[in-house]
């Protein structure tokens, strides 16, 4: 073989090589995706089934019922538009109370319960995720506006 010969068949192997890792990269970052999913955008049928997702909102008042003896804890989170009932077994943030934001990641169910994976909770008074704090701004600007409909057609 030519020096020239040797060459392009280097150049050639290092090309491949270089889209192999590029591919193996990219295979590998879109199996640790989980998009954001409110409960109004479950409600309605968004969220996918057979993959993992992340549920965000604040955890409904009076929902927290926990199976004795068990680390099985089943809630609901709400975006005051629509709710979504999560299920995690594990243990919780000590953040983690009714009325405050949280964030979980897991799957959705046939049965329409989110099992969450991991839970979050927010870390102070003030803050909530952006995720959710996005969801609930939107449900409450439309409550707004079904409100002013509603008093138009009075």
């Amino acid at each position: 073989m030519k020096p020239r010969q040797k060459r392009m068949v280097l150049i050639l192997l290092a090309l491949v090589g270089v889209g192999l890792a590029a591919t193996l990269a990219t295979v590998a970052l879109r199996s640790n995706l989980s998009y954001y999913y409110s409960p109004i955008q479950i409600a309605s049928g968004e969220a996918p089934k057979d993959q993992v997702i992340r549920v965000g909102g604040l955890v409904k008042e009076g929902s927290m019922k926990r199976e004795p003896g068990d680390l099985t804890l089943e809630f609901v989170v709400t975006d005051n538009k629509a709710e979504t009932t999560v299920r995690y077994a594990g243990i919780l943030p000590d953040l983690f109370k009714e009325g405050t934001g949280m964030v979980g990641k897991g799957k959705m169910g046939q049965d329409g319960i989110f099992y969450a994976e991991e839970v979050l909770a927010k870390h102070d008074e003030d803050y909530l995720p952006p995720e959710v704090q996005d969801s609930l701004e939107t449900a409450h600007e439309e409550g707004i506006k079904e409100m002013a409909n509603g008093q138009q057609k009075l």
